[in-house]
């Protein structure tokens, strides 16, 4: 472990955390999270700041009575939180019927793990058999047998309900949390891939002191009969011989056995690890195997989320809490950009592409952002489905439908080249050479139009827009609509009829066999409008041969290039022509103005 691990882990609060259905909930020092996954895929989050701690947190035995009764209470109220998220469309108890099933249910584990094994007990060990053991060693054996009948009854228990199919997924979510914790208290890096490296049992599991409770039970039943039986009753009898004595007294020790049990877990939680500590351990991780089963990915993606939550909220009071359906901006920005880095980009790209997801998703501007303090659940879930786009591949402009060029809204779909600010130099040399004349402008390989539509917004030319592709076409022709522009379906000059003042072009340049080395959101743009043959240069050639026939006397032929292509189209356009090259903002060679001789 590195030396920045091991000070993380000095400085670690302890966080704990239960199963819920088809989600996990993790408590830390001063924060609670429920995380859980809804029918529509998405991880719904609910926050809450816990109250200070109690006098009581600090009083041994108390601490664990109250500590069990509260997790009881809420171990069952953030259960059937999450089934309103799970399930929806299922009709969810009130609180009426939900605190009767929390009676219910309580009733029946006293009955069937606490009473039960001792009137099974009581009824074998008649009063012939303990006279035979005497009082000592028939207390001693009754209470062993109890004990173990307990056990088993609980092993029982536990081995069937997860044969279930619900009960199981729940068992798993529990190894989900389990994991998470590991993963944290280990000092790993918390994600999803590291979390499931980890172990699925725990040294504070309440599977481990639910165990306990029972070995204690042992020790404390054994004790109070043994006392009892000094207490005559007629008949020559003691009260460790009324059954009905015996039952009241299991259930009046109930909270000192809880109170017990909790104490010896948090001591054997702190103790190091040595080969004595883990044999101790060793019968309530061994329990354990029961309660927990590995997770999937997606479910220790949910337990993760449900921790990280805790760990952001104890470390910065002044994050709010959310509500199921409800989102804080700074999660679901620090969620984008951790995706985003993941995906390869830079913080700077990160930082910009957070922001236009989030516009995206809420349909507001840029500068609005700063004034959301929640986001609703369907936002979230249309910034999650945008992220899902962008990192496989997906350019922003391509899910938005639209760029920014040129200070102008540009539709673009995947027929389309996507508008580049480097082509923005091509637009202002030749608004700067049109002025206010009156002249006809040619916009050969148009592709959305986008260079027509600066040029036209911005002088009083007229333009024809030229492409192969009439897809292409289609989207020129929506951001041409209602300019002074022709859209014409023409290979290069073929199918261009008159002469123009100016022609300029953003021609396919890139080398064909570096097509596959491009960025995976170039590689996603049509290839016919990238693919500029063997070595990039095949449609300056091509343009060279007939723009003479196109061009006006005194016009200039203005064309994008790549960064290191300005000698090599230079050279091309040498033998009757003047070739200016201008620079872009990085100072690489970007823009060739061509005028004949």
């Amino acid at each position: 472990m590195s030396e920045k691990n091991k000070e993380k882990k000095v400085k670690q609060t302890l966080i704990g955390g239960q199963a819920l259905m088809e989600g996990v909930m993790m408590r830390g020092a001063s924060s609670m999270a429920m995380a859980v996954r809804a029918p529509d895929g998405t991880i719904m989050l609910e926050t809450e700041r816990l109250k200070a701690k109690h006098w009581y947190s600090k009083v041994p035995l108390i601490r664990g009575v109250v500590s069990f009764v509260l997790s009881l209470v809420s171990g069952i109220k953030t259960l059937m939180r999450s089934a309103e998220v799970s399930s929806p469309e299922e009709e969810t108890p009130g609180k009426g019927w939900m605190a009767f099933a929390v009676i219910l249910g309580v009733v029946l584990a006293i009955g069937l793990f606490i009473l039960l094994p001792g009137f099974m007990s009581d009824i074998i060990f008649i009063d012939k058999i303990k006279a035979y053991l005497g009082v000592k060693l028939s207390i001693l054996l009754q209470s062993l047998f109890e004990g173990i009948l307990r056990i088993i009854i609980f092993v029982l228990y536990l081995f069937f309900v997860s044969r279930t199919k619900d009960i199981r997924r729940t068992f798993m979510y529990h190894g989900a949390e389990h994991r998470t914790i590991n993963c944290y208290e280990k000092g790993y890096e918390m994600t999803v891939e590291n979390v499931q490296k980890c172990s699925t049992r725990h040294n504070r599991c309440g599977t481990t002191f639910l165990f306990l409770v029972m070995i204690v039970s042992i020790l404390i039943f054994a004790l109070t009969r043994w006392a009892l039986s000094y207490i005559p009753l007629s008949g020559g009898r003691s009260w460790s011989d009324s059954r009905w004595i015996l039952t009241v007294a299991r259930l009046v020790l109930l909270p000192i056995i809880a109170g017990l049990s909790y104490e010896v877990l948090r001591g054997l939680a702190k103790l190091p690890d040595n080969s004595f500590t883990n044999i101790l351990r060793a019968p309530g991780l061994a329990m354990q195997r029961l309660t927990t089963y590995p997770p999937d990915d997606d479910m220790a993606e949910v337990a993760l989320k449900s921790f990280l939550a805790v760990l952001n909220m104890d470390a910065d009071q002044s994050i709010p809490p959310v509500k199921f359906g409800e989102y804080n901006p700074a999660n679901v920005r620090r969620e984008l950009c951790e995706a985003l880095l993941a995906y390869g980009l830079d913080e700077r790209e990160t930082a910009a592409e957070t922001d236009w997801i989030l516009c995206g998703a809420l349909k507001m501007r840029r500068n609005e952002l700063v004034a959301v303090k929640k986001i609703g659940h369907a936002d979230y879930k249309a910034a999650m489905d945008i992220l899902a786009r962008r990192i496989s591949g997906e350019p922003l402009d391509y899910i938005f439908g639209e760029s920014e060029f040129y200070g102008n809204k540009v539709k673009v779909t995947p027929d389309v080249l996507i508008p580049r600010m480097e082509t923005e130099i091509l637009c202002e040399q030749a608004i700067k050479l049109i002025g206010e004349r009156e002249v006809r402008v040619l916009d050969l390989c148009t592709g959305s139009g986008c260079i027509a539509q600066a040029i036209l917004k911005a002088t009083r030319a007229k333009a024809v827009a030229a492409d192969i592709s009439e897809s292409a076409l289609s989207v020129a022709r929506q951001n041409l609509n209602g300019l002074d522009a022709e859209v014409v379906l023409s290979d290069l000059f073929n199918s261009v009829e008159g002469t123009f003042d100016y022609i300029v072009s953003n021609p396919p340049y890139i080398a064909s066999d570096e097509i596959q080395s491009l960025a995976a959101e170039v590689k996603r743009q049509p290839v016919l409008a990238l693919d500029g043959g063997g070595d990039g240069l095949d449609f300056y050639r091509r343009i060279k041969e007939g723009y003479r026939t196109k061009l006006n006397n005194g016009g200039a032929l203005i064309m994008e290039i790549g960064y290191n292509q300005a000698e090599s189209v230079k050279s091309i356009f040498s033998e009757d022509a003047t070739a200016e090259v201008i620079k872009d903002l990085d100072g690489n060679d970007r823009v060739v103005i061509v005028k004949p001789n």
